[in-house]
C-alpha cells in the first residue's frame, strides 16, 4: 500500500467559495461564520437561483400562464 492510500490522513479542506481561504471544520465549506452570513445573504436577496422556462408566480401559489 503506497502511503497516499492510507484511509485515516484526512483530506485537505476545500477552498471557501466566498473568500477562497481553507474551510474551517465548524462552518464548512467556509471557513467562518462571516462567509457563511455572506453566502445566506446571497440566497435570501435571490442572487442565486436555478434558470427555469417557469413565469413568475401570482401570489396565489400557481403559476401563471
Amino acid at each position: 500500500m503506497a502511503p497516499d492510500d492510507n484511509p485515516t490522513t484526512p483530506l485537505p479542506a476545500p477552498p471557501c467559495p466566498i473568500c477562497g481561504k481553507p474551510g474551517a471544520s465548524g462552518h464548512r465549506p467556509f471557513c467562518s461564520a462571516r462567509c457563511r452570513n455572506v453566502d445566506l445573504g446571497r440566497w435570501l436577496k435571490g442572487n442565486y437561483r436555478i434558470e427555469s422556462d417557469e413565469g413568475p408566480e401570482d401570489g396565489s401559489g400557481e403559476p401563471t400562464q
